[in-house]
């Protein structure tokens, strides 16, 4: 594993054992064989439809739900772990090192706790801090980094707006100085002007503190203007993962292109055309054969229904999972001379 990553995950897999009976229980596959590395100090994107599996993939990554299947490795240059057999003392390690940042501010803060003993709740429970006196400095200290004033820290939550709520929950989720940081959703529930004040917050911190993200979101507009580095996922497996810049401006994958035409133009003269996908993402508990997406792809062929096809990198740091990448960008060149 290389000093710059701070996570590597090989064919990591996350199932759920679901439906009645004691002998007939299928198998719900969230994340099925995912690889990927997390540089140090990066925003690492990662983008799907609902049911994706990207929630259980930062879940998975945080120790919030079992590991079933492959590796995944934390290494922060302090400590190493394998995240699919962690010891108690670990485990308990991890959760200062690890940590969330929750979608909605309104449920993820109790209406019963002033912001100081939110903020200053994650020291309390792990033990962090020995004196009230240490504990309110760092409590003031994080605070201010994410722009709450310290009349904000006597109040209760139900006093605050959205954004200022989600500041909140960064602070806290930050108070134990962690390294790494999965944000799950963590704009979608505010207004478009909150939600630039909250991703330039959280870039700041990132530098400020050397943080390292990964970002879980369905808006594309979003992930292009934070994160460095995006994966797309899709039933529970990444179809295809670029450095920001170079997906945005050449991606390769079906179900890619299929979600960029969809993003709406600023443009009022602009017509383009939303591809339209038929159909619903199959059932995690009933998958297709070969490739997850034939279902719903206008171009695939027999062997799409057969074969599932590897993610093969088609330039450097540039992966895709199709068995028609090729001659689509071909036929996309032919058309466009």
């Amino acid at each position: 594993m290389s000093d710059d990553i701070l996570i590597q995950t090989k064919d990591l897999s996350v199932g759920f054992r679901v439906g009645g009976g004691v002998f007939n229980k299928q198998i719900l596959k969230a994340v099925d064989g995912i690889s990927i590395d997390i540089p140090k100090g990066s925003f690492f994107g990662v983008v799907g439809e609902s049911g994706s599996g990207k929630t259980t993939l930062g879940r998975a990554l945080l120790k919030a739900v079992s590991i079933t299947g492959g590796h995944a490795t934390y290494d922060d240059g302090e400590v190493q772990y394998d995240l699919a057999e962690m010891t108690p003392a670990q485990l308990k390690d991890y959760r200062k090192r690890a940590q969330l940042i929750f979608q909605d501010p309104y449920a993820a803060l109790s209406p019963r706790m002033t912001v100081r003993d939110i903020i200053a709740e994650p020291l309390e429970v792990m033990g962090l801090t020995k004196t009230r006196e240490e504990t309110d400095a760092r409590v003031r200290d994080i605070a201010s980094k994410c722009r709450l004033n310290l009349e904000h820290l006597r109040r209760f939550p139900h006093a605050f707006s959205g954004g200022q709520r989600q500041r909140i929950s960064i602070a806290r989720a930050l108070v134990s100085g962690p390294r790494f940081v999965v944000a799950d959703e963590s704009v979608a529930a505010l207004d478009v002007s909150i939600q630039a004040d909250i991703l330039n917050l959280l870039r700041s911190l990132q530098e400020e503190l050397g943080l390292t993200f990964m970002f879980i979101s369905h808006d594309l507009s979003v992930v292009a203007h934070t994160c460095d580095h995006v994966a797309v996922m899709y039933l529970g497996r990444i179809v295809e993962s670029a450095p920001t810049r170079q997906l945005f401006a050449n991606p390769r994958h079906p179900y890619t292109k299929a979600l960029f035409s969809a993003i709406p133009s600023l443009d009022p003269d602009h017509r383009g055309t939303a591809q339209k996908l038929e159909g619903e993402i199959p059932s995690p508990t009933n998958q297709p054969s070969g490739c997850k997406f034939h279902t719903r792809c206008p171009y695939a062929a027999d062997i799409c229904k057969l074969e599932e096809p590897p993610l093969e990198s088609c330039e450097e740091g540039h992966s895709v999972s199709c068995h028609l990448w090729k001659e689509l960008q071909h036929y996309e060149h032919a058309t466009q001379a």
